[in-house]
């Protein structure tokens, strides 16, 4: 499932380099944190079988949207306190839980599903490190990107709905394509908001950027399978 934060408006004041850099250093980290629960949250769902879309497709989707936004509504209210981080770390552990439903299905329906996995993994590491990098390193200001990355993403939202109801192969594929755009420019997007001062808080700064990692890690998996065919 793909979410994102609401974009930001990019401060337009002079703002502190070097505290900006103390910002995205500890974005980085607590995002390297944030990787434990995440695992963590996929092997359990693994070994307990975890999905919501047990309860149907719409009321799956209807549970996840509620809890995940609920999340992050409650992590922005703690922002400014250890809170925050405890709550950020529960939400990934809570995204690895439904990360959890699109591994098993790739470890039992492709017999390289591991494969597939680890690719979708390492894939996922090379854009963030090549994306990442030139956010942080180019003159360019994408704070102009917000609104239009916003409407994407109610756009996806939308398609994704539909597609509950429709279950057209072609358009899920299509909407994995998108994802992956989609998330790789919010990936800059979000980037470049911290190294420029847009972003000072480093909890919803990290919030931003792993929902970011997570999605291309998806887009890439599923991408990878629809490629690979079943077997």
């Amino acid at each position: 499932m793909s979410i994102h934060t609401l974009p930001t408006p990019q401060t337009q004041t002079p703002f502190n380099v070097a505290e900006a850099n103390k910002v995205l250093r500890n974005t980085y980290l607590l995002l390297g944190i944030s990787m434990v629960p995440t695992v963590f949250g996929a092997l359990v769902g693994l070994l307990t079988g975890f999905n919501l879309f047990s309860f149907g497709a719409l009321t799956g989707f209807l549970l996840f949207l509620g809890i995940a936004f609920g999340m992050m509504y409650a992590i922005e209210r703690t922002k400014d306190s250890s809170l925050g981080i405890a709550l950020l770390l529960a939400f990934t552990f809570f995204m690895g839980l439904m990360l959890a439903n699109t591994l098993d299905f790739a470890l039992t329906r492709y017999s390289n599903g591991g494969t597939l996995i680890v690719l979708a993994a390492g894939g996922t590491a090379v854009i963030f490190f090549a994306l990442s990098g030139i956010a942080a390193t180019t003159q360019r200001d994408f704070s102009n990107w917000g609104k239009f990355l916003f409407v994407g993403i109610i756009v996806a939202l939308t398609l994704v709905f539909a597609n509950i109801f429709l279950q057209i192969p072609a358009l899920g594929l299509a909407l994995s394509g998108l994802m992956l755009v989609l998330f790789s420019a919010y990936l800059l997007y979000d980037v470049n908001r911290i190294v420029r001062g847009g972003e000072t808080n480093y909890i919803m700064a990290t919030l931003d950027v792993y929902l970011d990692i997570y999605n291309i890690f998806l887009s890439l998996l599923r991408l990878l399978m629809a490629f690979a065919g079943e077997e």
